[in-house]
């Protein structure tokens, strides 16, 4: 098991902050909207530099989805950010028809995403936002895992031409991949090559899922690690590299299990290469107020929960 470490924890969300203010620096076309909630997202640095290339939207999320499609046709990059929930179901039909359905290079940029919100509560909490993003037709998904994947994931989607929601969250997580990493949307990282089980995490996860990957090899099972940064297009073609040589599968991430990543990955198993397949995944329940690390646990998105569904996979070949 290849061993990883990390020297501090971050939130995702200042990546993303940091991520911005370097894409504004970088392409003058960069502009930032926000919906009353700039300290929460980070974005006060792009504000203090760009004030000429920042919209406060206030508590008027439709809206500000609204002028972001329309920013789009001057040939700027905007970016529309709120917390998840808000920037999902609250602006759904904003979405779909003035962004996705033009195909407006327009980058949805969803905080606090999760279970791991924690004590705002369910109100507040989203974990069905891949599952309406992903369907939208041309609606690049993308999940992070860390400080600097978040960084280097909202610098690409400012290179990208056409509609990203960019999905982030408020805990501080361990920081372990590369400050100077090549992130490419579509393709998958191969954190640790193995024989028995495949794990495929994102965003949260995928520490989790490293965790999980050193337990495992103390009971003997060598375990293949993925990072799926990019839901939607899915990196197919990884996927049944790997099942293709451990014939058992894990999915793991913070959503519902209706979906989400599993579903994805479900849909290629069924397609190209059937395989068992565990998922560790909310289970049709809204979350509650609580600590974040505390409602991990308590809806079975921890390492033990991991370990378990490998372990049964396995036993399922």
């Amino acid at each position: 098991m290849k061993k990883y470490t990390y020297t501090e924890k971050k939130d995702t969300r200042s990546g993303f902050g940091d991520g911005l203010l370097e894409a504004g620096r970088r392409n003058s076309d960069v502009v930032a909207l926000c919906a009353d909630l700039t300290g929460s997202l980070k974005m006060n640095a792009f504000q203090k530099e760009f004030p000429d290339r920042f919209i406060q939207a206030g508590i008027a999320e439709a809206n500000m989805m609204g002028v972001a499609a329309g920013l789009t046709i001057g040939g700027k990059i905007p970016f529309a950010g709120t917390f998840a929930e808000f920037a999902s179901g609250r602006v759904y039909d904003q979405i779909r028809q003035s962004i996705a359905y033009s195909n407006k290079n327009v980058k949805i940029a969803a905080s606090h995403a999760g279970i791991t919100l924690g004590e705002d509560g369910a109100t507040h909490q989203t974990m069905e936002d891949i599952s309406l993003m992903k369907v939208l037709p041309g609606m690049v998904v993308i999940n992070p895992c860390d400080y600097n994947q978040t960084k280097a994931a909202t610098i690409a989607a400012a290179e990208y031409e056409g509609p990203v929601y960019l999905r982030f969250g408020r805990p501080a997580v361990p920081n372990f991949t590369p400050a100077d990493q090549n992130f490419e949307i579509g393709k998958s990282v191969m954190l640790n090559e193995g024989a028995d089980v495949t794990i495929f995490a994102t965003g949260h996860l995928v520490w989790k899922a490293i965790e999980a990957g050193e337990i495992l090899e103390e009971k003997g099972i060598s375990a293949e690690i993925i990072n799926i940064h990019t839901i939607k297009p899915l990196d197919v073609d990884a996927v049944i590299k790997s099942v293709s040589k451990t014939k058992a599968v894990v999915t793991a991430e913070e959503h519902l299990m209706n979906g989400g990543l599993g579903d994805s990955i479900s849909q290629v198993l069924s397609r190209f290469i059937p395989a068992p397949l565990e998922y560790v995944a909310v289970d049709d329940k809204f979350g509650e107020s609580g600590k974040s690390d505390e409602l991990m646990t308590k809806y079975g998105l921890d390492t033990k929960n991991i370990v378990e569904a490998a372990e049964k996979a396995i036993k399922r070949k």
